[in-house]
């Protein structure tokens, strides 16, 4: 009896460890099978082209020693914004710089169901529009960020180019400043979302990479500003390191001074966090703030 009720334990706790286990990275390689053109895309960019060479960078190399680690492509705290990690047999490895689930989530609990158009032999063009909203809840309750959820992805894109990623420990953020890793407050989304990283290949016309028009550009400056507020709230707390204080202070006066013409951002504004941030995109939907924004939008998308 004795023995059973340990080895029931043990079965228990296995069983506990895989269903509350952390939804982990599937790689790019995966999600390019049917987004191809996006992949393509992803291809030509700097988060694709960084794996080869970021690590081979002197001042990268500076600041992964000052952090007490050997190797860039070794470091969880490098991993958390700079490569896609997958499970290779018992160990962990980068496979890629940042990539799909860098901004949609990890993947290992959704994509199954994200590709589940109603069933075997199923396809995109056969799916049924109730089971094609089933299968959006179904994937974002696993996880899945996906590109009409535009705070949420635009807070993964804020939390790493503010160096203030919830990952990163404030001890390793002020030796990573004060060894040069970048933090550039005025960092700002619409220019590479319509830019570089731009992969909107919509109906009617899926062959076509489409670009943001003005409204819609500036709702996005709006929401990324947003982010940039929750973000740099939450990192301040992470350490008293003056250089990156000022820094974080700067990312939250800047997104601040626009937010506060903006009726919608009241709530935001007196309690930066995530469910504010998403009530706050809900609210400026289909509102054309462009003759507020307009003047901050960039006119260079390279």
């Amino acid at each position: 009896m004795k023995r059973f009720l340990l080895v029931f334990t043990a079965f228990l706790a296995m069983s506990f460890s895989a269903a509350y286990a952390q939804p982990s990275y599937v790689g790019a390689d995966k999600c390019g099978k049917c987004h191809k053109a996006s992949f393509d895309v992803w291809q030509g960019t700097k988060h694709h082209s960084s794996f080869k060479k970021i690590h081979k960078n002197k001042i990268a190399k500076k600041i992964v020693k000052s952090i007490g680690e050997k190797r860039m492509k070794k470091s969880a705290t490098c991993a958390t914004c700079h490569y896609t990690v997958v499970q290779k047999g018992k160990k962990l490895s980068p496979i890629s710089g940042p990539s799909c689930e860098s901004c949609h989530g990890p993947a290992s609990k959704w994509i199954a169901v994200h590709n589940d158009y109603g069933g075997p032999g199923a396809k995109r063009t056969t799916e049924t529009a109730e089971h094609k909203a089933k299968r959006k809840k179904a994937a974002a309750d696993a996880g899945m960020i996906w590109p009409s959820m535009i705070f949420d992805v635009a807070s993964n894109c804020m939390s790493c180019h503010g160096l203030a990623n919830p990952k990163l420990s404030g001890e390793h953020a002020s030796k990573m400043l004060a060894n040069g890793h970048p933090l550039n407050p005025n960092f700002e989304l619409t220019k590479y979302y319509n830019g570089s990283v731009r992969h909107r290949f919509y109906p009617p016309d899926v062959t076509k990479n489409k670009e943001l028009t003005k409204p819609q550009m500036a709702r996005l400056y709006l929401v990324g500003q947003a982010a940039a507020l929750v973000s740099a709230t939450a990192a301040i707390a992470k350490t008293d390191d003056p250089k990156y204080t000022a820094a974080q202070k700067k990312r939250i006066s800047f997104a601040k001074e626009i937010l506060s013409k903006v009726p919608e951002a009241a709530k935001i504004l007196q309690t930066p966090t995530m469910d504010a941030g998403r009530q706050f995109a809900d609210a400026i939907k289909g509102k054309d703030f462009t003759a507020l924004v307009g003047p901050r939008l960039p006119t260079s998308f390279k």
